[in-house]
């Protein structure tokens, strides 16, 4: 990197309205960028460094703009024993300095730079984001590199991002959906770390210490598990050069990667006792991974019963004919050591019994009866209309790029991807519906006070 950010280099640097004015301005720019991508075939180099960092580019030197997106396998289920949340809260002070800088510094000089940094941790993976414009790349790079290589982790910073968390942990112990998302995942997956939050507990994030951060640090960025994307004003010389620079001092592994996880569900009902006059409910089943041969068809056959759209099934019948909710939705979560099939709903406690009957209901009804070629072309119709629309700007599309790596798609997925779901048939979606949809295996967790329903076990 050309130059170093040092903390009087990071008081002296203005804040440059001026330029985080063109930057939005260049960043709407790149959201038409990205419309006309989405309807023609989308360029994707696939790019090796010359110190051996697989990447894959989008070039596009209209605007001088540019996004990078990281991603880290592993993610939260690489706490060490005794340590969870170690990895959410290290993800958090990523931004609290680095290097020489402090957090107040550094926030001070990402700004001045006009740059974009975010930070995200789940089960299966950390993302660090960026955004900046080509004239400042190099110091924004410098800042990325310390930000990854030379984190501070210092105790102040610490503190003040562990009360952060511990606030949203206390929170979430009255929050009916966080109570039934850690009840459902404990009946899911047991011990294995999707069983548990993510973020930790009160009181294993109340014990966490600055060298557990360093640990942690240590457990996630490494080279084995890197998967990069970029997006923008940068050529594939400058991007290798770029990435060296940034990753190249990373170790080669990581901390060990958790085992698959068994989906444990059994069908049958679990009640939390929770005061409020609304119950809200998650409710799913065994899935079905994202390399299986019928996940389109999985796909697909969703969309009808329960994805994101006022015609499912489950609207219809739930909200639309009996006025049971505002909305019920299913959806599909094929995670890299597990795969389930999950849904939602709120409903008034005196409604919330018929609602969990209608649901297993609808379960049943497309076992027994299938779907429609009509639901069939008006799913096809949705999803593949819809997909473009995701490409909506240079970061969501660095972050489409490296989502497909991850999955272990090819680079030409973006064009072919709605030919697969034209693909499925009614044979293929009604196959496995049968298959697929388990209506004795179904459970329901449900937080509040319903009337007429109780634990089945």
């Amino acid at each position: 990197m050309s130059r170093n950010i040092t903390p009087a280099r990071a008081r002296a640097l203005d804040l440059r309205p001026l330029k985080r004015a063109v930057l939005a301005l260049l960043v709407g720019f790149a959201v038409l960028f990205a419309a006309q991508m989405a309807r023609a075939e989308i360029d994707i180099k696939e790019i090796t460094s010359p110190g051996g960092i697989k990447a894959w580019l989008v070039e596009d030197h209209s605007i001088p703009f540019s996004a990078l997106e990281l991603r880290f396998r592993g993610g939260t289920s690489l706490d060490a024993p005794g340590k969870r949340g170690a990895v959410h809260l290290m993800g958090g002070l990523l931004e609290e300095g680095a290097g020489e800088l402090r957090a107040q510094d550094y926030a001070r000089a990402v700004e001045a730079l006009a740059a974009n940094f975010s930070y995200d941790a789940d089960k299966d993976m950390v993302a660090i984001s960026a955004s900046f414009l080509t004239e400042n790349r190099d110091e924004v790079m410098e800042l990325l590199r310390q930000t990854i290589q030379e984190p501070r982790f210092d105790q102040d910073a610490l503190d003040r991002v562990r009360a952060q968390v511990l606030v949203g942990l206390r929170s979430d112990q009255t929050d009916p959906n966080a109570i039934a998302g850690k009840t459902f995942g404990k009946l899911a997956f047991g011990d294995h770390p999707y069983g548990t939050d993510g973020k930790g507990t009160v009181e294993s994030v109340s014990a966490l210490t600055r060298q557990d951060m360093f640990a942690a640090h240590e457990a996630v960025f490494a080279h084995d598990r890197l998967y990069v994307s970029a997006v923008g004003d940068i050529t594939p010389e400058e991007l290798g050069t770029l990435l060296d620079e940034l990753l190249g001092d990373l170790p080669a592994e990581g901390a060990p990667m958790p085992g698959p996880a068994e989906v444990l569900l059994t069908g049958g009902t679990t009640v939390v006792p929770f005061a409020t006059p609304q119950s809200v409910a998650l409710f799913g089943q065994k899935g079905v991974d994202r390399n299986d041969p019928d996940f389109f068809a999985a796909y697909v056959l969703n969309q009808i019963l329960g994805g994101g759209s006022f015609e499912t099934r489950l609207m219809q019948e739930v909200r639309t004919k009996r006025g049971l909710t505002y909305g019920a939705y299913s959806y599909l979560v094929p995670r890299d050591l597990a795969s389930t099939y999950m849904g939602s709903f709120a409903s008034a406690n005196e409604k919330m019994a018929e609602a969990v009957g209608v649901v297993r209901d609808q379960w049943q009804a497309l076992v027994e009866g299938g779907v429609t070629e009509a639901e069939l072309q008006d799913a096809k119709t949705y999803l593949t209309g819809a997909y473009p629309l995701r490409f909506n700007g240079n970061s969501q599309i660095a972050s489409i790029l490296v989502s497909m790596q991850m999955d272990d798609l090819p680079t030409d997925y973006v064009v072919t991807r709605n030919e697969k779901v034209e693909a499925v048939t009614l044979e293929d979606v009604n196959r496995v519906a049968k298959e697929l949809l388990d209506p004795e295996g179904l459970r329901f967790v449900v937080v509040g006070e319903p009337e007429g329903l109780r634990s089945t076990d």
